[in-house]
């Protein structure tokens, strides 16, 4: 993105202030553990009637406060808990979360969970027209309401931003009114959240990447000064991992985030998590860019290789017949092409060399005929097949086998292909709604059941570089993963499982199984949760990182009307874990991020920045209320 979002700061609520969350998924769980948990703001959870017995909330009442934010924050980073402080469900809502059970959130539903006196209210359930229309009722009842939606339609979704702001707008009686609220309108996507922390997973190995300034950065974790490993300076250094941290899940000392160059100078054994742009080292899949694309698309390889070398044989007797003869080059090449397409001009008379090179190019014109054939039944099958899709073509190697056109497929599809990255689709439905932008992209797509025999080799597994499996099924993803890995027990998988305790199991147990394989499972209400609570606290997040169990956030705020920010230089502005500023938008003809700010830059109140900050740094930074806990 080349411009940061404008928001300005919302005023701190009173006590009787909430916020209201309406879903029917796991998303709206997450959200209001997030809200709840690191935030310390109230929440009214609505769920439809039956979401309270078939899929109970996330959030559960625990015997400590800590014990809350330790499922809570595990829930953000995309991990599971380790035995030490898990909250078990016992059905019932946690401190701080009013749950509310309503069939569809209509104006009498909206209206018992408190939207008038609310501060901000997110509507995630997964259809659009429900969020829609319930966001135009809530716009309704309270113009100083801040909205988040969940819309899958991005184009209309800016229609809908734009029409609620001015709803806002209007309502309040202008910008000019004086009383500098906070009623922005928000529309995100879950699909648009994961999508490249799944794409980067696949590639790389790790999800924590941030989209932001026409980059996508990532958080890589390098060993320690002195390990013999020597690595170019990243962006910025995030964290300290723990000592004695070797799966993931922390040691005795937790990380340190967003530590201070004495704190990384001291850190002695730790490793460190460094802010750096992705990069691709595997093959590129052929963009269509160079010399006469058109033609390209329309004739095979073995095609277009037979038509060059044709014309270089007319160019051979045409240099032949000049250099025989002594005429004029044009001349020449006129000649050949008459003698090459049988026009009746027999050489009679003319010496033997004239008469040898044309009967070796009648001879030319002969072989000529098929290979014109060819390329006019090829050209017609290309239009006749325009609409259908690809094949994997032969000898792909090093490409993305991608699992799943739906929601989440689409968009990973999208983000893959704007990396120039090699992908072959996988999808067992024919109305698929991946398979048009497959299409479009010219992405091979095999149509099977991923499960039944054959389907993933005519997807070229064996020479894969990546599987990412991102179906609505657990099992399928599952299935799917297990008969790769028995093909190929090298092979980097990715999978999108939704059940905590599930996904769990399947990732130890592939671990345990092939130790030096990649594995990785990711939820994609675990990646979208952080996002939709940033913006419901009226900032725009543009992304967060794990970092063991614990998550970082990536934010643009205005500079103006922060005096932690305003009129200090980037070094004083910094405050350890807290908040970093890490880059500032540039305007004028170039707009765009400079990520290389020295520290004696002073922030102008007129500056947007992008900065990293840990949950509480955040909250602190825009002046809201919480309460204080131990950890981030």
């Amino acid at each position: 993105m080349g411009s940061l979002p404008n928001q300005s700061p919302g005023p701190p609520g009173d006590a009787a202030a909430h916020m209201v969350v309406c879903g029917d998924d796991g998303l709206a769980h997450r959200l209001a553990a997030e809200l709840t948990g690191v935030y310390g703001e109230q929440v009214t959870l609505v769920v439809p009637a039956s979401e309270r017995t078939v899929r109970p909330p996330v959030v559960v009442r625990a015997r400590s406060a800590s014990a809350l934010l330790d499922r809570v924050v595990t829930a953000a980073a995309g991990l599971t808990g380790n035995g030490n402080g898990v909250v078990t469900a016992t059905g019932e809502p946690a401190s701080g979360i009013r749950l509310m059970e309503a069939a569809e959130p209509n104006e009498a539903a909206l209206t018992g969970a408190g939207v008038e006196r609310a501060d901000a209210l997110a509507l995630v359930y997964d259809d659009d027209e429900t969020n829609i229309r319930a966001a135009l009722t809530a716009r309704r009842l309270n113009p100083r309401l801040r909205l988040v939606l969940r819309l899958y339609n991005r184009r209309l979704g800016q229609h809908i931003e734009e029409l609620l702001d001015q709803a806002a707008t209007l309502a309040a009686g202008g910008p000019a009114d004086g009383t500098g609220f906070d009623a922005s309108t928000t529309v995100l996507s879950d699909a648009d959240t994961a999508a490249p922390a799944l794409a980067a997973t696949a590639l790389t190995g790790t999800s924590k990447v941030l989209q932001t300034g026409g980059l996508l950065l990532r958080a890589v974790e390098r060993p320690p000064a002195g390990a013999g490993v020597s690595a170019a300076p990243g962006l910025a250094t995030l964290a300290l991992l723990s000592p004695t941290d070797t799966a993931g899940l922390g040691g005795d000392q937790g990380p340190t985030l967003l530590p201070d160059a004495a704190t990384v100078r001291d850190g002695g054994a730790r490793s460190t998590v460094v802010l750096e742009q992705v990069s691709y080292a595997g093959p590129s899949l052929p963009d269509g860019r160079g010399v006469m694309p058109w033609f390209a698309s329309l004739f095979s390889r073995r095609l277009r290789w037979s038509l060059a070398g044709m014309v270089g044989c007319v160019v051979a007797l045409a240099v032949a017949l000049w250099l025989v003869t002594g005429i004029h080059p044009l001349h020449a090449f006129y000649l050949t092409l008459l003698d090459l397409f049988a026009i009746d001009d027999p050489a009679i008379g003319q010496s033997v060399g004239r008469q040898i090179l044309q009967l070796l190019s009648g001879l030319a014109g002969l072989l000529l005929l098929p290979v014109l054939l060819a390329a006019v039944l090829e050209a017609l099958g290309t239009f006749r097949t325009t609409s259908s899709l690809r094949k994997p073509p032969r000898g792909l190697g090093g490409h993305v086998v991608l699992l799943g056109l739906g929601k989440i497929g689409t968009r990973v599809l999208t983000r893959l292909r704007e990396l120039n990255i090699p992908v072959v689709c996988v999808e067992s439905d024919p109305e698929a709604r991946g398979l048009a932008t497959a299409r479009r992209l010219r992405v091979p797509v095999v149509l099977g059941d991923v499960t039944q025999e054959g389907v993933l080799e005519a997807a070229k597994i064996h020479r894969a570089h990546a599987l990412l499996a991102v179906t609505s099924a657990d099992t399928t993803n599952l299935e799917a993963v297990l008969y790769a890995r028995a093909v190929r027990p090298d092979l980097r998988v990715v999978l999108r499982l939704y059940d905590d305790d599930f996904a769990t199991a399947v990732y130890r147990t592939l671990r345990a199984a092939h130790p030096r394989a990649s594995t990785r499972s990711r939820s994609v209400s675990h990646l979208a949760a952080p996002a939709f609570a940033g913006a419901m606290m009226g900032r725009q997040i543009l992304g967060a990182f794990p970092v063991e169990r614990r998550v970082l956030l990536f934010a643009a705020v205005d500079v103006g009307g922060h005096p932690q920010l305003e009129g200090r230089t980037v070094g004083e502005a910094f405050r350890a874990g807290a908040w970093r500023v890490l880059a500032r938008e540039e305007s004028g003809d170039s707009p765009g991020l400079a990520w290389d700010l020295p520290d004696t830059y002073v922030l102008q109140a007129s500056d947007r920045v992008v900065l990293a900050a840990t949950r509480r740094g955040l909250a602190e930074l825009l002046g809201r209320r919480g309460r204080e806990r131990s950890g981030t």
